[in-house]
């Protein structure tokens, strides 16, 4: 009988933006724009020998009703660039930033991921978005031109065209004078071309293959579509399943999807993102992660993250009252604008939620709580160590893609009290052994690396 070895869990940092989960308002709390914040929670990430720090992003100021939400923060500098001062400061740390599929032109994002891998020393990713919202839309040239059916059209065509962009330039396509400092292209480095629905560019592209023969292609998708999308194309994955049951059978999904575009199971990780809470006991854990939940559910936040799924002006309704009897208006206006929607059915939504209100007598405060997604784990550190080491060694995941609500000191806790537990129980490395972000993730190399590397060899080069 052969036991299987311990799987290395993968842990990655955000910073929470615009959002509620993060506690903005804390008299420890940080800023959101401040460098000393990013710089703050990437390196506690990598003296926790975390695989990456990501940053997600926002195209527009969020809206109610016309009017930018007074209860949300407001500004938050570019991602290319924090990632990018980032790599400044870290060593070893990946730098995963999110950028959208549908505003940006393939050439632009090719060069601007591209730079950072080479800036970092090949420790560039890219989160893959979409968006077809009108909303945002009006800050670019095109507007809202973009229909719902066709965002993956242009996502995947895009992911298509960065790649074909990336591997203009084969790895011995640069002739070095060392002595000289000068690098010269080949005759034939750089050249791409690409005609299909949405793009029709031809071109020699300007920056050199990258250290990790491609940067890390990271995807969140729940939606049949998006899953397919992301199991064709993505390195990692975003789960939005953080339990053992919903976490075992989502990954089965997309390897089984996987296998159908002809990729091995190591060729995609899988995280959740996930929040923590330690406490000296379980039960000062749990009173700690009520406490916070308070906090994070104001009055205004309730209001809008109802609002939201209903798409009505829910302002004159009792929060300490019944959960209201009108049903969503999917047709009027968004009274939300600017935030990602994720809930796949309004009226089967408030249906669920109103019999959960009925059977447990919730108010519709109470309601909130009940749905409320919870930090993840809560509990001792040792207690902690266990729930994410059993989630990755039974295959909810891979790892987890860490935050907390306390910008940028929560992070800490986990680094000074959890790592070490994983690191003793050999699931999480005490040393990084790659030089690049695709190393230390155990990913192969991409194929078109790897035929490159394999021609190579065969001609003694």
């Amino acid at each position: 009988m052969t036991t299987r070895a311990r799987k290395q869990i993968i842990l990655a940092a955000y910073v929470g933006g615009v959002n509620e989960h993060t506690l903005w308002e804390h008299p420890d709390a940080g800023s959101q724009i401040d460098f000393s914040t990013f710089r703050h929670v990437a390196q506690t990430a990598e003296r926790g020998r975390f695989d990456y720090f990501f940053l997600a992003e926002g195209l527009a100021l969020r809206a109610r009703a016309g009017r930018i939400f007074d209860h949300d923060i407001a500004g938050r500098p570019d991602t290319l660039a924090v990632l990018a001062s980032l790599a400044a400061v870290t060593d070893h740390l990946g730098l995963v930033g999110t950028l959208n599929a549908t505003f940006n032109e393939p050439y632009e994002l090719a060069r601007q991921i591209a730079s950072l891998d080479h800036l970092s020393g090949g420790r560039a990713g890219w989160n893959v978005v979409t968006s077809f919202d009108a909303f945002t839309g009006a800050n670019f040239r095109r507007g809202g031109f973009l229909p719902h059916s066709e965002r993956y059209v242009r996502a995947e065509e895009t992911v298509a065209a960065v790649r074909r962009l990336w591997d203009s330039w084969a790895e011995e396509a640069i002739v070095a004078d060392k002595a000289a400092g000068v690098f010269r292209a080949d005759a034939d480095a750089g050249a791409f071309a690409q005609s299909t629905t949405q793009f029709d560019i031809a071109g020699r592209f300007t920056v050199p293959r990258s250290p990790q023969g491609r940067p890390v292609i990271v995807q969140a998708g729940v939606s049949p579509q998006g899953r397919d999308f992301a199991a064709a194309t993505a390195d990692a994955i975003f789960s939005p399943y953080s339990s053992l049951p919903e976490g075992k059978a989502f990954s089965a999904d997309i390897r089984e999807r996987a296998a159908r575009f002809g990729r091995g199971p190591d060729e995609i990780k899988i995280l959740p993102a996930a929040g923590f809470v330690i406490g000296d006991s379980a039960k000062d854990a749990e009173e700690k992660a009520r406490h916070i939940l308070e906090q994070q559910l104001t009055d205004k936040t309730i209001q809008v993250t109802f609002e939201q799924v209903w798409n009505r002006d829910l302002s004159a309704y009792d929060l300490d009252g019944p959960v209201p009897d009108v049903d969503p208006d999917p047709e009027a206006p968004s009274i939300i604008q600017g935030r990602a929607f994720v809930f796949q059915d309004r009226f089967e939504t408030v249906r669920t939620w109103r019999e959960l209100a009925d059977e447990r007598g919730l108010t519709f405060r109470g309601l909130a709580r009940e749905i409320s997604r919870g930090p993840g784990y809560v509990g001792t550190a040792a207690e902690i160590a266990d729930q994410l080491d059993t989630f990755v060694q039974e295959d909810g995941g891979d790892g987890v893609v860490l935050g907390s609500h306390l910008v940028p000191s929560g992070l800490d806790e986990f680094v000074d009290q959890v790592v070490p537990l994983l690191q003793e129980r050999g699931s999480l490395r005490s040393e990084y052994e790659g030089t690049t972000l695709r190393e230390n993730l155990g990913l192969p190399l991409p194929a078109r690396s790897a035929e490159l590397l394999s021609a190579a060899t065969e001609t003694g080069r």
